[in-house]
């Protein structure tokens, strides 16, 4: 069974359709980037994954469970940082572990505080497997540049080991070098800890970079929801010569009216 199912997915806000007709299958530790234009519906999918939106029509299933809520097997990264401003980059880290653990009202029991010890001491580890020095675990969100925060961001996601990473287009705010930096970094991230992500873009060439696959959503016409236009399996060892080529490929998908059948490439 495939980690994640979409069977015939659909979502309509106020009888004006989104998406139509979804049907996609996810497998573990795959790293799957929704590519489309603004307003196509990629957004929309990633929240049916996280729990916090439901379909008005057809199924989303998390090995083999509907969603009711969000919860800590997956971990979510906004385009906007979801950092507290009142708190320090260790305890913005921790906090989803500890709230989830212990709760708003049972944080200040014997059993909190040892536990705590150990989730700060695990904190510092990821603080240190993004890039960051542990002189930055007492500083402030508003201390740090944009890329050192979205670096916080996803040391905070990782912090609770989702099974699932969800990323909605969270590079798109940085400037270029940091971009490429958070690139490498999640990449690396894939590989070293086996967590299926997904990863929101309307950027071709960063699709191509990050994904194995890339799903590009579009619509037939105005009045229609998204469906998948194009499903493309990128190899791991994609030739540089092969970039051009596939960027047309997609970027003529997403505003094709007709899908074009693609075939792998490897």
């Amino acid at each position: 069974m495939s980690l994640i199912q979409a069977q015939n997915v659909c979502v309509s806000y106020a009888s004006r359709p989104i998406l139509e007709g979804i049907n996609l299958q996810i497998e573990e530790g795959e790293f799957v980037c929704l590519l489309g234009q603004t307003g196509c519906g990629k957004s929309t999918l990633l929240r049916l994954i996280l729990g916090s939106e439901h379909p008005t029509g057809g199924r989303l299933l998390v090995d083999g469970q509907e969603l009711l809520q969000p919860d800590r097997t997956r971990g979510y990264v906004p385009q906007k940082y979801s950092l507290f401003p009142d708190k320090t980059v260790l305890e913005n880290i921790t906090f989803g572990v500890e709230v989830s653990q212990f709760g708003l009202f049972k944080r200040f029991t014997p059993g909190f505080y040892r536990r705590r010890r150990e989730f700060r001491e695990e904190a510092l580890d990821y603080l240190r497997r993004v890039g960051l020095r542990e002189t930055d675990a007492s500083k402030y969100p508003e201390q740090l540049s944009g890329g050192m925060q979205q670096r916080v961001a996803i040391a905070q996601a990782l912090m609770t080991r989702p099974r699932i990473l969800l990323m909605d287009e969270a590079f798109s705010a940085l400037d270029p070098g940091t971009r490429r930096e958070m690139q490498t970094l999640l990449r690396e991230l894939w590989r070293a800890t086996g967590t299926t992500v997904i990863f929101v873009t309307h950027n071709t060439h960063e699709a191509l970079h990050l994904g194995t696959r890339v799903v590009v959503l579009a619509k037939d016409s105005p009045e229609q929801g998204s469906r998948e236009m194009l499903d493309l399996q990128v190899a791991e060892n994609c030739h540089e010569e092969e970039i051009p080529r596939l960027v047309r490929r997609l970027e003529n998908a997403s505003r094709s009216l007709l899908a074009e059948a693609v075939p792998a490439i490897g």
